[in-house]
């Protein structure tokens, strides 16, 4: 089990210079462009007009477009699913044969076909309750867009490669040999151990950029396929 990384270290509120009264803090006008840029943007648009739940949406169909990870009749674990941008793709995709469950610690709208999980993926509870709706067929692909909340730190960078050792994890526990994952990770710290630790598991493994990830963002997703018959849990960087 990978080990999770430190707590980091609470920071005294520090005290800011006077407002005059009836100014808009920086903070709100700060707040303020974010969301004009949000609806703005080119994907939240076309997210909006087709339907999907989130910009995120893009992300998959443009890896589906160059890796063709999903396919009628597959069962689909997507983990960070909410809002269900992804869940929304993987099921039309896998069709009526297929299965998709959908964990995230947020709750989720239900999307017609996909059986949704709410909880902690770093707790036993939940993991648990995926597992029993899992039964005893393996997974044929396992989808990660898990991510912390961010603060803006350092210590940001560990708590999500702990997250994408746990999304490996789990794969490695429940696919099939030939089975594929998908998973978010940002470069930096443990970017270089963590796709070693990928290779060792899985025959291929490629990264990509999609064009829907906003150009500021260090995300890139790990497309690794072909899980290598044997691969065992474990044996992660940060142990």
């Amino acid at each position: 089990m990978p080990t999770p990384p430190s707590p980091p270290k609470s920071h005294a509120p520090r005290s800011g210079p006077s407002r005059t009264p009836g100014a808009v803090p920086s903070r709100t006008k700060s707040s303020r462009r974010w969301l004009d840029r949000h609806f703005k943007d080119e994907y939240v648009q076309r997210a909006q007009q087709e339907g999907y739940r989130s910009r995120a949406a893009f992300k998959l169909l443009e890896i589906q477009e160059k890796d063709h990870i999903l396919g009628p009749g597959l069962r689909v674990a997507d983990l960070g699913a909410a809002p269900g941008g992804w869940s929304q793709i993987a099921v039309r995709l896998v069709g009526e044969k297929g299965r998709v469950l959908a964990l995230d610690i947020l709750p989720m709208d239900p999307v017609p076909g996909v059986t949704f999980i709410q909880g902690d993926f770093r707790e036993g509870e939940p993991l648990a309750r995926l597992r029993s709706a899992l039964g005893d067929k393996p997974l044929d692909l396992v989808l990660s867009d898990l991510a912390p909340n961010l603060s803006g730190t350092a210590a940001d960078q560990p708590r999500l490669i702990y997250l994408c050792e746990l999304a490996l994890d789990f794969a490695l526990q429940h696919l099939r040999p030939g089975g594929g994952l998908v998973v978010k990770v940002f470069q930096g710290e443990g970017f270089d151990a963590y796709l070693k630790t990928l290779r060792r598991h899985f025959r291929r493994v490629v990264s990509r950029k999609p064009r829907s990830s906003r150009s500021e963002s260090r995300e890139i997703y790990l497309v690794a396929r072909d899980l290598i018959a044997g691969a065992k849990a474990g044996g992660f960087v940060s142990e």
